[in-house]
């Protein structure tokens, strides 16, 4: 069966021949077929019905007509005019329009040197893959055309698939047949994985994964060179991101499986089609602040309010002059809550504000909080998405995850999804953060309603293996630190491709000094007015939290002060959790520092060690 995007149950298709159509597809090709329905294409995001891809045939570009020989008057190679509703209406003839969108679609993958036949090649400069156009008539058979019209000459009949050459019993060869015939020029072809990514890349910009340092993969920046190497979501990504579908959803998903960037996909796509705006809500200020920051740059901003959920509350209160709590109030921000969820009760907060709602970290989320956001979504389209992590629950002893979804509201069985695998970190480093965490990510089922532990799955990219080191005095664990940074950044790494994720404020404040003392730029969410603004700075390195973090990564990170760990007072476990959220925060190279052993360094020190022994032995 062909794979679809989005998957044939939630595509949307104008016709009843389309679905007809998408249904012999399904049918009859195989799996390694890749098929897009209603997807704009390209930067001009043309509109063709159908694109099919496959690694060893090249693409072809379909259009679609449920018209009989009768609705059509007349045809030339440029316009059609055809009867509507007893009304006559010019409209483009269908096999022009197919040939447009295949060579706009033919230009743009041309422009990439990694999709042109390499020098010496019979055709050198040229697209590496075939390509095709054609139309499919679902209410004419080919007797009826040959015999009763006058259409070939503006209608290749070789190019269109007829009514009675796609009906549910007809040979898979036959069909695939029909459709390969609709090649021009047919030559060997047989296109590499990174290659069907640079084809996706360009197709389908949305579906880009920016590699710019510091962002981790909402949007690609339209960049005027191309990059040597692309990045673009999997297809089970992408095929999860276009089948969201309508309704509450919630995604399981491990570490740097992709679930932001699933976000803001459905962000771009709900925010284009709706009257109201789309409301984003994480805890974390610095993760709020990022991706407000994203949302802007896309040209978003005045359709998504990304907001953390306690500057949300409050912005509800003012806005509908519900009195604040008191300033210094111990019980602050709990007050908040309870201010905005008694508003909401007694009706002078509204409801259903937002076209759509996204949580991410929803692991740091209450259970009443929940109960509060999904009355904010409008009833008309009822689009809630929840991204959720429980291995990643920092807050774990503040607020607990024993709830069921349809306890507070969420009604999303039948459209839970659980991700698994790691595109984020190498296999070195996502193997020592796993080992270290191993009691941590024993998984845990749960009803489909419920909340499981997902643990993760390399994506396999490799890259150096974390670095443990040991420092005699504290001026040489920051100097330590220091030089990494220096030689990290003459070999070309942007400064805010780098972050140290501390545990205590003292190390905070450690780590600004030692920096600016070297001459190295930071910007540091040490204070709160430092986490929204973490991104407002030039090229710096981030000095961020270990709570902070969550949600962000970066080329390099740096832990320091490791024998610190776990802080006194502190249950273990949590301790453990906060310390496997900042290793999974690093994309390439990961070095802990520390003076004295502790539990945590003796972990990790196992944990690198089995680590290397296991990979270098299976190499």
């Amino acid at each position: 069966m062909a794979q679809f995007f989005p998957s044939r149950s939630t595509c949307r298709f104008d016709t009843p021949g389309e679905r007809r159509l998408a249904e012999r597809l399904d049918q009859k090709l195989e799996d390694d077929y890749l098929c897009w329905a209603n997807v704009p294409v390209g930067p001009k995001a043309l509109q063709p019905d159908f694109v099919v891809l496959h690694p060893q045939r090249g693409f072809l570009v379909l259009e679609v007509k449920d018209w009989k020989l009768d609705t059509i008057h007349s045809m030339d190679r440029g316009v059609a005019q055809i009867y509507d509703s007893g009304t006559l209406k010019k409209v483009s003839n269908p096999m022009t329009q197919a040939r447009v969108y295949a060579l706009e679609v033919a230009n743009a993958l041309q422009k990439d040197p990694a999709l042109k036949q390499a020098a010496g090649a019979p055709h050198a400069g040229n697209l590496l893959m075939p390509y095709g156009w054609g139309v499919v008539m679902t209410r004419i058979t080919r007797r009826q055309y040959l015999e009763d019209s006058n259409l070939s000459e503006v209608l290749d009949p070789q190019r269109v698939i007829f009514q009675d050459e796609m009906t549910e019993g007809v040979d898979a060869e036959t069909f695939q047949q029909r459709l390969w015939d609709m090649f021009q020029h047919v030559f060997p072809c047989k296109l590499t994985l990174p290659q069907l990514d640079r084809v996706r890349y360009h197709l389908y910009p949305e579906v880009r994964v920016s590699a710019t340092p510091g962002q981790f993969g909402l949007f690609a920046d339209e960049a005027n060179t191309l990059p040597s190497l692309v990045r673009v979501m999997d297809l089970q990504q992408e095929l999860l991101a276009r089948s969201l579908g309508e309704g509450h959803r919630v995604i399981h998903g491990a570490a740097g499986t992709g679930k932001t960037m699933i976000l803001g996909y459905r962000c771009a796509q709900m925010a284009s089609n709706a009257g109201k705006p789309v409301l984003v809500l994480c805890y974390n200020k610095t993760l709020a602040s990022r991706l407000r920051q994203v949302m802007d740059a896309r040209g978003l901003g005045d359709k998504v309010a990304v907001r953390n959920f306690h500057a949300w509350c409050r912005e509800m209160l003012m806005a509908y002059q519900v009195p604040l709590p008191p300033q210094g109030s111990p019980r602050f921000f709990d007050e908040l809550v309870e201010r905005t969820i008694a508003g909401v009760d007694r009706g002078q907060i509204p409801r259903g504000q937002y076209a759509a709602v996204m949580i991410d970290e929803g692991h740091d989320f209450q259970p009443a909080w929940f109960k509060l956001v999904v009355q904010m979504v409008d009833p008309e389209t009822n689009a809630l998405l929840v991204l959720y992590d429980d291995a990643q629950a920092i807050y774990r002893g503040k607020i607990g995850i024993d709830f069921s979804f349809s306890s507070v509201g969420i009604k999303a069985q039948g459209r839970t999804t659980i991700l698994r695998l790691n595109y984020r970190n190498t296999l070195e480093v996502l193997s020592v953060a796993r080992a270290f965490a191993v009691e941590l990510l024993t998984e845990r089922g749960a009803s489909e309603d419920g909340v499981p532990i997902i643990a993760p799955e390399s994506a396999g990219r490799r890259g150096a293996y974390p670095e443990l080191i040991r420092c005699e005095a504290d001026w040489q664990e920051w100097d330590c630190i220091v030089s990494r940074i220096a030689d990290e950044h003459g070999q070309g790494r942007a400064l805010s491709d780098i972050a140290v994720i501390y545990r205590s404020v003292d190390q905070a404040r450690r780590a600004e000094q030692a920096l600016k003392n070297a001459g190295i730029a930071t910007a540091s969410a040490a204070s709160a007015t430092g986490k929204t603004g973490l991104y407002d700075a030039t090229d710096s390195v981030k000095i961020v939290s270990m709570h902070s973090s969550k949600g962000l990564e970066f080329g390099m990170v740096l832990i320091p002060g490791l024998g610190e760990m776990p802080k006194k007072g502190e249950p273990e476990a949590d301790e453990a959790r906060l310390l496997y959220v900042a290793m999974t925060r690093a994309i390439d190279r990961l070095v802990m520092t520390y003076r004295e052993h502790s539990d945590f360094t003796r972990r990790v020190q196992a944990s690198i060690h089995g680590v290397r022994e296991r990979l270098d032995a299976a190499a």
